[in-house]
């Protein structure tokens, strides 16, 4: 029962026209269980209306037909069993947390583009040869705990309870504490840890605005950026603002206004994918009337490419010094972050750009510049990620929107490369 993608173009804008009131359905219904007070989305892990949500989708994923189960640290599957069971199973998904006050698309958009392309499938097609899972992990965000991915994290062995005994909110609540309290810990449910996952797909809003400015439907990842975090402190010495000459002057917040204008015309210079962000920025007395003795502050680089994000790194750190040392200041710098460039499954690329093709929809390869779950579980199996377009570029709030036509599309890509790994003799 093999249906080409010629054939599904015959029935397509049939198809995005269900798809964009469906999918504008889930999501709206999703958003009423942890809408906040300011017109945003607030789904903490491990609150009431995470908790709220997770279990109204296990309703949702059994009302579809699918066997459900949850892991121990409260990540949700939705299974459609396959005729060969022994066969790893293909898995969709995302997150189910979000920031605080953060938008109703992220992250809860690649649990509503699973549900409804598995739910389609199923509907249409029957029991597939491989089984098909759609999972909404319990948590990506790392906003009511400083540690992200533990959804993700469990799933693939990165994350482990070790991690989390001495972890707090900014309410001093435990994160053992508040994962007990809804029900999930060790030995309460099945190990998050799989060793059968043949592939992970993660349909996703591009939290960016180069589809909307370039006018491209579907965002093919290529690459999700690696990261460097450094912390500077940059120290000159506090004076008077009326007395001290110019020329006499060790301002620490001059000195590192240089450096900032260093860093963005080198970035500039080196141009797309790397992106530089000094977001961070403390200066002491920071008072009118005192030159200032002593800042600190942030830098956030990122790059597809290991090696260049490192040389820049080390780029930062001598101009820094040399700018430093002009000026008689004191400087250090210290990494306290770091994640490395995943690139994603060339193979399964190179079929969502098929699928893209076949359905006339435009598309692009693209570097991604924020983290997300596939890059963990690229760790473990074949990964693709895909993007639709985001008004703006804005995301993490309330302000976050795509067009229901736009996410429809990514459903339908999303549809058709899980019936080639699903229902047909697809190689992973």
């Amino acid at each position: 029962m093999t249906r080409n993608v010629r054939f599904w173009a015959q029935d397509k804008e049939r198809m995005l026209t269900y798809f964009e009131i469906e999918v504008m359905h889930l999501l709206n219904w999703m958003a009423a269980f942890s809408s906040d007070d300011r017109g945003g989305i607030t789904r903490l892990l491990y609150t009431d209306g995470w908790l709220e949500t997770q279990q109204a989708l296990e309703v949702k994923m059994a009302s579809y037909g699918m066997m459900t189960s949850f892991d121990h640290v409260g990540n949700l599957f939705g299974i459609m069993q396959g005729e060969d069971v022994d066969a790893p199973s293909i898995i969709t998904g995302s997150h189910i947390d979000t920031v605080v006050q953060g938008g109703m698309y992220d992250g809860a958009y690649g649990i509503a583009a699973g549900l409804l392309a598995l739910d389609y499938l199923h509907k249409h097609y029957g029991k597939p040869k491989r089984t098909l899972e759609i999972v909404s992990l319990c948590e990506e965000e790392g906003s009511r705990f400083p540690l992200a991915y533990w959804g993700s994290g469990n799933v693939v062995g990165k994350r482990n309870f070790e991690q989390i005994g001495h972890l707090q909110d900014a309410n001093e609540v435990y994160f053992v504490d508040a994962m007990h309290r809804c029900g999930f810990g060790k030995g309460t449910a099945r190990d998050s840890r799989r060793h059968d996952i043949g592939a992970f797909i993660e349909v996703h809003i591009e939290q960016g605005a180069v589809l909307e400015k370039e006018g491209i439907a579907v965002g093919v990842v290529d690459t999700i950026a690696g990261q460097r975090r450094l912390k500077f402190e940059v120290v000159g010495e506090s004076n008077h603002a009326g007395t001290t000459p110019m020329h006499m002057r060790r301002d620490a917040l001059e000195g590192v206004s240089m450096m900032i204008q260093a860093l963005r015309l080198e970035t500039m210079r080196l141009g797309s994918p790397l992106v530089a962000t000094v977001g961070s920025l403390q200066v002491q007395p920071n008072v009118p009337n005192v030159v200032p003795g002593k800042v600190v502050f942030t830098l956030d680089a990122r790059h597809a490419d290991e090696t260049a994000l490192d040389g820049f790194c080390n780029w930062v750190m001598k101009e820094f010094a040399s700018i430093a040392d002009g000026r008689r200041l004191g400087l250090s710098g210290t990494e306290w972050f770091r994640e490395e460039p995943v690139p994603m499954n060339e193979r399964l690329k190179q079929q969502l750009d098929d699928v893209c093709h076949g359905l006339s929809i435009t598309s692009k390869r693209m570097v991604s510049g924020a983290g997300h779950d596939a890059q963990m579980f690229e760790h473990i199996c074949p990964t693709a990620m895909l993007f639709v377009p985001s008004r703006h570029g804005i995301s993490h709030s309330p302000e976050e929107y795509t067009e229901p036509r736009k996410l429809a599309v990514g459903v339908m890509v999303l549809m058709e490369l899980l019936y080639r790994l699903g229902y047909e003799e697809e190689e992973l």
